[in-house]
């Protein structure tokens, strides 16, 4: 059978090319492509700013962020069938590795792979993918395919703040940093555990999104009194929860100054490659804790259902910026290359 897909050989250099698509093996599923986002991660390996995608060991085809249909299922298969609406894990951890059987997070994994980062594990940008069964989720019937491309962007900000031992209730006063696809979700989950929900961002529009997306209160990091303003919408606490979602150096170094007093501190957004310089003798007197989360273990299922309660309350769909068919590929890059305070979130679609 023969599909349009995408591969990525270098830096700038997106393809899409007609190819014969592998035979299932016995535990994959054949899912044909509904809705695809282009992530940020997308964006850095395309640009050549990022060693996450390995274009170094042959061309892959990017997509993390995918929502579609299953057509074909291979002979062991049994917890999905043909016409289930679907999505996927990104960090695909083998199982059965040392790190893996001490219960370890995915990014310990020996042999980890990621959907749509290498070409042992293509991703969404194309008309059909193939994944292992274990790996793959079904979404309820009544979710649009769009909704399931988002389910991977919301398990980071949801296990950003509950996974490896994190909580969060209604006596925290919860500052979210960055008000990107991410940051929503951590915003999102916050005020759904009842927190007062803060989000900081340096854009005027993401933080008007933000109050119709958890946000109680919206603040500009750059503001002179940004620190006193923290401080009185935690009434002089300061804040109880962080969840620093958008990585940047200012950001992680303003964690040390900002937090209360045993700060559960979530990074979320990714720094990795920089030294950031901090105060880190405060995590001491503060009694700081901080904890990172590489991928999200055992919560797909989790976020579905998290999704579901509250879809009524949040219109996931909004959140697309743009939607643009695959075969225009091209153009939902630059989008989401140049254009990104425009493009919050593009989708690719593709032919029924």
């Amino acid at each position: 059978m023969k599909a349009k897909i995408a591969f990525m050989y270098a830096p700038k250099d997106l393809r899409i090319e007609e190819v014969e698509l592998p035979e299932l093996k016995p535990n994959q599923i054949l899912v044909k492509t509904k809705a695809c986002g282009i992530c940020g991660s997308d964006v850095h390996c395309f640009l050549g700013e990022s060693a996450e995608g390995r274009y170094d060991i042959a061309p892959y085809t990017p997509g993390h962020e995918v929502g579609g249909q299953v057509v074909a299922v291979g002979s062991s298969v049994f917890t999905l069938k043909e016409g289930d609406k679907v999505t996927a894990d990104c960090v695909l951890a083998c199982g059965v590795c040392q790190n893996c059987k001490e219960g370890l997070m995915p990014s310990a994994c020996l042999d980890m792979r990621e959907l749509g980062f290498r070409p042992d594990s293509p991703g969404g940008f194309g008309e059909y993918f193939i994944i292992e069964e274990e790996y793959a989720h079904k979404i309820p019937d009544d979710w649009s395919y769009d909704m399931g491309a988002w389910v991977e962007t919301f398990s980071i900000g949801y296990f950003g703040i509950w996974g490896n031992g994190g909580y969060i209730d209604a006596s925290d006063y919860a500052l979210v940093m960055g008000a990107g696809p991410v940051g929503l979700s951590a915003a999102m989950v916050c005020k759904t555990s009842g927190a007062k929900t803060i989000v900081a961002d340096l854009n005027p529009v993401r933080r008007a999104r933000a109050l119709k997306y958890g946000a109680d209160v919206v603040l500009d990091p750059t503001a002179p009194d940004y620190y006193e303003q923290v401080k009185r919408a935690t009434d002089g606490h300061g804040p109880s929860v962080i969840a620093e979602a958008s990585g940047s150096n200012a950001a992680l170094q303003s964690i040390f100054d900002i937090a209360g007093h045993s700060c559960r501190v979530n990074l979320i957004g990714h720094s990795i490659g920089r030294k950031v310089p901090v105060e880190i003798g405060k995590t001491i007197w503060s009694t700081l804790k901080i904890k990172g989360s590489g991928g999200t273990k055992d919560w797909a299922q989790r976020t579905i259902r998290f999704m579901s309660a509250i879809k009524d309350t949040y219109d996931f769909d909004a959140l697309n910026s743009h939607h643009v068919p695959f075969m225009e590929l091209d153009k939902g890059m630059d989008l989401a290359v140049n254009h990104p305070e425009e493009a919050f979130k593009v989708i690719l679609t593709f032919d029924e």
